[in-house]
């Protein structure tokens, strides 16, 4: 296992019991180096959304529980938020809460001349994605060609 993907794995663990107890969803944990600096990053989540109240309890809990493991060599900076509108869905749990609602996709390889899809979530699997894009259209698309895919927001 990458050193990245350790820190990120042991920062789940540590976060669970912070989240339950708050009645907060882990959306993501990630460990990025931006620059010159390195930052591991909780994103949360909850019904209703998270406050910056919600934010500085996680943070605070999960930093105690940081120092005291102390399983992190390089120096970071710690950043708990919440997942914004744009977030990603990444694991299972995201597409499960998605189905239904509308999803923005951006593709690696253009697929029938376009890399970027629109259309409400109807299945997905391991391998694929499938969106309603019009009452008519249905298109599964193949989640190694897939570089994105968010809900969509109009303002």
């Amino acid at each position: 296992m990458a050193k990245r993907e350790d820190y990120e794995q042991k920062t789940e663990e540590l976060l669970s019991p912070i989240l339950e107890k708050n009645g907060f969803e882990l959306v993501d944990v990630e460990f990025v180096k931006e620059g010159s600096s390195r930052y591991l990053r909780a994103y949360i989540d909850k019904p209703g959304g998270i406050t910056i109240d919600d934010c500085e309890l996680v943070s605070r809990s999960l930093s105690d529980q940081l120092d005291e493991k102390d399983f992190i060599e390089e120096a970071y900076i710690l950043e708990v938020s919440s997942p914004g509108l744009g977030r990603p869905l990444k694991k299972e749990r995201d597409f499960a809460r998605s189905m239904g609602e509308e999803v923005e996709i951006r593709c690696f390889r253009l697929v029938d001349g376009e890399k970027e899809f629109t259309g409400i979530l109807t299945d997905y699997d391991a391998d694929t994605v499938t969106i309603q894009e019009n009452e008519e259209s249905k298109r599964t698309l193949e989640r190694s060609n897939i570089a994105l895919i968010r809900l969509a927001f109009d303002f």
